[in-house]
């Protein structure tokens, strides 16, 4: 059995000092602030649904590479609920939007996995209500020229 894989992540916060995250090489100014006027960053919550739609692209891509699934982009909405009372997420609602030709039961077997083999998706659903769906966007045909095609706009006089 593989040791299990491990994460690092340094924040700092100071006194009149913006705070910061630093994972994988890159530093993220973050929102620590209690009571105040917030700074616009991301705080807590958003960092957790931000690793929540990380997970759900970073499994998209497993799927491209695993069983073949063709999709030229992917998009993630996610909504996380939380209560006061005791202080925790209630809800995790997500829409995957992935431009692709695939056939509709292949976008749904792709939905299975994202669900079953997403680490972020897992544990969170293991504690809160997770749910949402993924739809299949059709790609829009290319034109002789390689350009996307597009709607002319004729104007009247």
């Amino acid at each position: 059995m593989p040791a299990p894989t491990t994460y690092e992540v340094r924040a700092t916060a100071g006194l009149g000092k913006p705070a910061t995250l630093t994972a994988a090489g890159a530093t993220l100014p973050i929102d620590v602030a209690w009571g105040g006027v917030p700074s616009g960053h991301p705080g807590p919550g958003e960092l957790l649904a931000a690793a929540f739609a990380a997970c759900l692209l970073k499994n998209l891509a497993r799927c491209r590479e695993l069983i073949g699934f063709d999709y030229d982009e992917a998009e993630v909405s996610v909504i996380a609920r939380r209560q006061d009372t005791p202080p925790r997420f209630v809800e995790i609602a997500y829409t995957v939007r992935v431009t692709t030709a695939e056939p509709q039961r292949r976008v749904d077997l792709v939905h299975q996995n994202l669900r079953r083999f997403g680490t972020v998706v897992n544990t969170l659903g293991s504690a809160c209500d997770v749910h949402g769906t993924v739809e299949a966007v059709p790609p829009v045909p290319s034109s002789p020229s390689g350009t996307s095609a597009q709607a002319e706009v004729v104007e009247e006089p």
